[in-house]
């Protein structure tokens, strides 16, 4: 049902003083309880966290405070007054705004009208375009954006849409704003950024309501900490009182050494699987060449828009391009994405939302979609081949689902992520490309994907990673290879590469 009303708030009562009082809620999706008798207040003028593993219930929180999730059972209040939404725009006509973790922009329509859209300024009817780019170059100014306004939002790189999810956010001038993982598609320096401003927000009088998996920009940022496990609330603290220890070990119920696996290098006289010549594609790259060994794990490191993930998508068959790539000595003629995982190619896109899963399609299709022929009989899928597989690749990455039939979108991003990963290891590739593997995802999830990767080195296949997390690329990969303005820079072995000589690369400066 819907949330149910509290009656008004007694001016020196609990309630007094709060932007946000969320008592009792309660959230199932099917057989799974995604929030459980979860009560939390939110003072005004604060950055409040809500921290936890992926499927704790800390984004459906998030969302049903901002209208975006209706609750099953739950009393709310907004500045003393109950409330129950039926929508967003109900929230947002309340000072209610979310940046939602899974972008929602319109591809075809500019950035512009993507920032406005449901908050057009006009008089009399008429959209008053003066304004509005006004206000956007504002906002532009304010955030880094630096793309033109009329530019579709669908050709805009990850980190640049989120942008413009914070401008839609900010335009509406909310009082209270739930940022739901707003840094997981931001390089260091933009998620840098954005925490100036989230602070300056902050200072300004806003209030907000911060869901992140990031421990250490939490402590950083926020004043207080709720921390959520298995749908459950488990503390609400200052957080000037915590460590990063201590939030795991109540997210987690243990504690957890947030250690990369050890890296073991493949044999010296492992054969090459993977090789690339002159690979081009102008203007993203040219004449990329490198090679990967079976059980090698090679990183692509560089700033966003350096051609690294535009070189993993040529590699795959997504976009074209020229020169050679050669599958264990074997040229591979095919340029599609089909082709390429006939020769074992895989590829984790770095959004899985938009191009590595079917959101609206449950768990089994999404694994079983690239293996349709061996679960068909006459073109039919067989429910039992299609459970077998399914069953074998969900335990393997240890995917926590209800039930194999749920919607993708009605799961954590770490599990998301997971089926992501399992749908390729139902029938285990030669080659996987990883791009942003642990985007979006806690400290629990990212540790499990970290062994997985390391796990299927150790069984021989070549893994080509990308991250926009330099300590990840560094500690993981047995080469780096530093990709700037679309070529390949810097090559350094996992002894030689420290964040101190692969920035230096990154940046053009020379090496100490």
């Amino acid at each position: 049902m819907a949330a149910r009303l509290l009656a008004p708030a007694d001016p020196a009562g609990s309630a007094a003083g709060l932007v946000v009082s969320a008592r009792h809620v309660t959230k199932r999706f099917g057989a799974a309880v995604a929030l459980d008798d979860v009560s939390v207040d939110i003072a005004p003028g604060s950055i409040h966290a809500l921290v936890g593993e992926n499927g704790a219930g800390k984004s459906t929180l998030g969302k049903v405070i901002a209208g975006a999730v209706v609750p099953d059972d739950a009393e709310l209040v907004v500045d003393g007054e109950p409330v129950t939404y039926r929508s967003p725009r109900d929230a947002i006509r309340r000072g209610v705004a979310i940046i939602d973790q899974e972008l929602a922009l319109v591809p075809t329509m500019s950035v512009l009208d993507n920032v406005f859209l449901g908050a057009e300024r006009g008089r009399r009817g008429l959209l008053d375009r003066g304004i509005q780019r006004r206000t956007f170059t504002d906002l532009a100014t304010r955030i880094g954006f630096t793309e033109a306004a009329s530019t579709p939002a669908g050709a805009l790189r990850v980190a640049d849409q989120q942008k413009v999810e914070i401008m839609r956010a900010l335009v509406r001038d909310a009082r209270l704003i739930v940022m739901d993982e707003p840094t997981a598609a931001l390089t260091r320096p933009e998620a840098d950024r954005l925490l100036a401003l989230t602070r300056e927000l902050r200072d300004q009088g806003a209030t907000i309501l911060y869901v992140s998996h990031i421990l250490p920009d939490v402590l950083a940022l926020c004043d207080t900490v709720t921390v959520l496990k298995d749908g459950r609330h488990v503390k609400t603290v200052p957080a000037d009182g915590e460590t990063t220890d201590s939030l795991v070990t109540a997210m987690l119920g243990r504690s957890l050494e947030l250690t990369f696996p050890s890296r073991t290098p493949p044999p010296a006289d492992a054969p090459v699987l993977l090789s690339v010549r002159g690979l081009t594609r102008e203007p993203a790259f040219r004449d990329v060449s490198f090679e990967i060994r079976a059980g090698e794990i090679v990183g692509l490191a560089g700033l966003v828009g350096s051609g690294r993930s535009e070189i993993a998508r040529a590699i795959f068959g997504a976009d074209p391009c020229t020169g050679t790539v050669e599958m264990a000595g074997r040229p591979v003629r095919s340029r599609s994405p089909k082709g390429r995982i006939r020769h074992s190619i895989a590829m984790m896109p770095e959004s899985r939302k938009d191009q590595g899963l079917v959101m609206i399609r449950p768990v089994s299709e999404n694994v079983s979609i690239v293996h349709l022929g061996e679960v068909c009989v006459a073109s039919v899928v067989s429910p039992r081949a299609e459970r077998r597989m399914v069953g074998d690749a969900i335990e393997r990455v240890d995917v926590r689902a209800a039930s194999r039939t749920m919607p993708m979108w009605a799961l954590s991003g770490g599990n998301q992520q997971k089926v992501a990963l399992a749908k390729w290891l139902a029938r285990t590739p030669r080659l996987l490309i990883a791009d942003e593997p642990t985007r979006g995802i806690d400290v629990g999830a990212k540790r499990a994907i970290y062994e997985m990767l390391h796990g299927l080195a150790g069984e021989g296949l070549g893994v080509l990673l990308i991250s926009s997390e330099l300590e990840e690329v560094i500690a993981l990969a047995h080469r780096v290879l530093v990709v700037r303005d679309g070529r390949i820079v810097a090559e350094m072995d996992g002894e030689e590469a420290t964040e101190d000589t692969v920035m230096r690369a990154v940046f053009g400066g020379s090496t100490p």
